[in-house]
């Protein structure tokens, strides 16, 4: 089975060789950087040691991608903001943002060449030597919602949401033009995958209908300029938003453990009875217009959860129809590797006794 083209199907909706197991969210885990001797903070900033770190997991424990960055910091940086890059364990975080008010957002002109972006696009090309033929290479971006929060404050935003909507939404529109011109010049890198993770846009932190209004439009210009496969990953209960993010363009939606995986399923169909047919799931309005990626937890079952925990999340994910088993969330750095091995493991049992 060439990995690459297996994911690749599933994405096109066509017939696959067996449900992939990868990451689309934070891959990088302190046993990994301990056995390749690639360290946070240096791998954020050297080409290098990102590809290394970022496909560690595949040569260790099975995984079915590779994947970078490690953080949603790389655009705000590149905007201006200054950035803590963190230690071993702790992901990079913004320490300072010049950006006092939603309408001093603006993008440099030379947004393209500074901070860590040049590094994020170099280690494309690293993977790609190493592995273009063979493992789906996924880019993680920052959505432009989550970007405006970054830049602003997420209290401030949310707020400033009701007060000067006007203004935020025009900040919104300076962060999707950054996100845009990433997002072109990724894809010009050609890896396989380009996840944007648009975590302020969880039910928990605005309502279903200000995603529908103001997030949605946004995350629809943003997967026009894509020429890669797409991923939407929305952290939290999204359950109230599963339709609006499965109907704005991307090739498939990633979601938390408090999703039932089942439920999405029927959520996606456009009336009628829910079918499964050769692999895929049907209803008398067509195929889902998204495939599902998910929802292993992360903070629990990865984390903290033994390799049974993890095989018995899998085989129900697997059992409710999940099309790529996934973390829900990005890897805590402390996660096991041998958790990350049981869910290949799991996939691959759950496999062997339906055959």
């Amino acid at each position: 089975m060439n990995i690459k083209n297996n994911v690749l199907k599933v994405l096109s909706g066509e017939e696959s060789d067996i449900t992939p197991v990868l990451s689309v969210t934070q891959i990088a885990i302190v046993e990994a950087m301990e056995k390749t001797d690639v360290y946070w903070p240096e791998a954020h900033i050297n080409a290098d040691m990102m590809a290394i770190l970022g496909s560690s997991l595949h040569e260790l424990a099975g995984l079915e991608c590779a994947r970078i960055p490690f953080c949603l910091t790389v655009e705000a940086e590149a905007m201006g903001c200054t950035v803590d890059l963190g230690n071993i364990e702790r992901t990079p975080q913004i320490t300072e943002t010049p950006f006092k008010t939603a309408s001093d957002i603006e993008v440099p002109t030379d947004f393209l060449n500074k901070g860590r972006i040049p590094v994020v696009l170099e280690a494309i090309k690293r993977l790609k030597e190493d592995y273009g033929d063979t493992l789906p290479i996924i880019v993680g971006i920052t959505g432009p919602f989550t970007l405006t929060g970054h830049l602003l404050g997420v209290e401030n935003m949310l707020r400033d949401m009701k007060m000067r909507p006007g203004d935020i939404e025009n900040a919104i529109d300076n962060s999707l033009d950054a996100c845009m011109d990433y997002a072109e010049a990724i894809s010009q890198a050609e890896p396989d995958i380009i996840c944007i993770a648009e975590p302020t846009a969880a039910p928990e932190l605005i309502d279903p209908l200000q995603f529908k209004t103001i997030v949605k439009p946004r995350l629809e210009d943003l997967a026009n300029v894509i020429r890669t496969k797409k991923i939407l990953h929305i952290c939290g209960s999204s359950q109230p938003i599963i339709h609006d993010m499965a109907s704005i363009g991307y090739d498939a939606i990633s979601v938390e453990e408090n999703v039932d995986i089942a439920k999405a399923k029927q959520d996606l169909q456009k009336g009628g009875k829910v079918l499964r047919v050769g692999g895929k799931v049907m209803s008398m309005g067509g195929e889902t217009s998204s495939k599902i990626v998910g929802n292993i937890s992360s903070t629990q079952t990865l984390f903290r959860g033994s390799t049974e925990d993890v095989k018995e999340e899998v085989k129900k994910a697997l059992s409710a129809g999940v099309d790529i088993l996934a973390p829900s969330c990005g890897l805590a750095p402390r996660s096991p590797i041998a958790n990350i091995k049981a869910m290949v493991e799991a996939r691959n049992e759950f496999y062997d006794k339906i055959q």
